[in-house]
């Protein structure tokens, strides 16, 4: 079984990364976060950004979005 995603499934992750990148910049803050689920609690967002903000920016790029939300 392969690790990455491919051919679909990597198109559902861009639709759905895209959803959640509101200004269109190809990351994903917190506050965009926030504003498509605003009903996250707080310390779900910390845990996001602890686990999947890989480089430390405060912000997520795609392939940071992947590995967070890709189970195979």
């Amino acid at each position: 079984m392969s690790t990455e995603p491919t051919g679909e499934r990597l198109a559902e992750l861009r639709r759905a990364f895209a959803a959640i990148d509101a200004d269109g910049d190809g990351f994903i803050t917190e506050a965009e976060f926030r504003g498509h689920f605003p009903d996250l609690p707080a310390e779900a967002i910390g845990s996001l950004n602890r686990v999947g903000d890989s480089d430390g920016d405060g912000r997520f790029s795609f392939e940071e979005f992947v590995r967070l939300v890709y189970r195979g």
